[in-house]
């Protein structure tokens, strides 16, 4: 009889633990094999502040825990996206509540700079020349995914081919919300066909006719009804959406005021403006009609 390779694996764990008696290997080859694997080395390498503030390497770290939470999330909007495609509203759901989950943790991020003063920001604030979130093209990735398509915001990744190619794939595909859409349509929801099928680079606007589906999929508030649970899972999606933004907002209120953003743009109004865009909005006007 063949053995597989995981018993096999689990018996070396269980004999390696009785050898240690219960405690952890210290040997160099298994400290840099833990190194290797998750790329530690590289990772701690990677915060070079430009001055001596020591609340810049709270910034950068920050920057750069939120740049890994955007991958994660378009990997669980990705594969809520694809399984709606395919008919698999349950698989869509464990995704968006595994999206969720990291979207709650990209908000309470913010908490690494809640204590970031003015006076603090002011020292190393001018050795970020125009970096700004704005170019985050892993967020720009994310925006895509949920409708807020613009041909325009790839152009600054011109001399990224890889990062460019990605972007243009992601904005000539339906989005999560179109994927969803389309679902309905397939389930012979009214959902209008200028929203089934249309230019997907454009960005999503509401439609009246989309909010009567939704209307007519919470009309039937039954225990089972997988397409309500979509819409509530997509709602908890939109929501952390929200609040991540309005963090963000919060964030550069208190630690820079109404100065104009390191981008070029005009900072809290920009930011409010962004905070105050419903995601998914039928989703959201529905409420009011019902």
């Amino acid at each position: 009889m063949v053995e597989t390779a995981a018993p096999a694996a689990e018996r070396e764990r269980a004999a390696r633990a009785a050898r240690n008696r219960g405690r952890p290997t210290t040997t160099v080859e298994q400290a840099c094999e833990y190194v290797r694997y998750g790329g530690v080395d590289t990772l701690h390498d990677l915060q070079r502040p430009r001055t001596d503030e020591p609340a810049e390497v709270s910034f950068i770290i920050t920057t750069q825990v939120m740049e890994l939470l955007f991958t994660l999330i378009r990997q669980r909007w990705e594969q809520a996206r694809d399984a709606l495609d395919a008919d698999d509203v349950p698989a869509a759901l464990a995704a968006l509540k595994r999206g969720a989950e990291a979207q709650d943790v990209l908000a309470n991020s913010w908490d690494l700079l809640a204590s970031l003063t003015p006076t603090e920001f002011n020292r190393f604030r001018d050795a970020l020349g125009e970096a700004s979130g704005f170019h985050s093209f892993a967020h720009r990735h994310l925006e895509f995914l949920l409708g807020n398509k613009s041909e325009r915001m790839i152009e600054p990744y011109s001399a990224l081919p890889r990062v460019r190619a990605e972007l243009e794939h992601a904005l000539a595909e339906p989005s999560l919300y179109d994927a969803a859409l389309r679902l309905l349509h397939r389930r012979g929801l009214p959902v209008p066909d200028e929203r089934v099928e249309r230019d997907w680079s454009e960005r999503y606007t509401p439609h009246p006719g989309v909010e009567r589906a939704w209307a007519a999929v919470y009309a039937d508030d039954r225990p089972g009804n997988e397409l309500l649970a979509l819409a509530e899972a997509l709602l908890d999606t939109a929501e952390r959406v929200t609040r991540w933004r309005h963090r963000h907002l919060m964030a550069v209120k208190r630690s820079m005021g109404a100065k104009p953003g390191t981008g070029g743009s005009s900072g809290l109004e920009w930011l409010a403006e962004s905070a105050n865009k419903d995601v998914f909005p039928e989703l959201w006007s529905l409420r009011t009609a019902m």
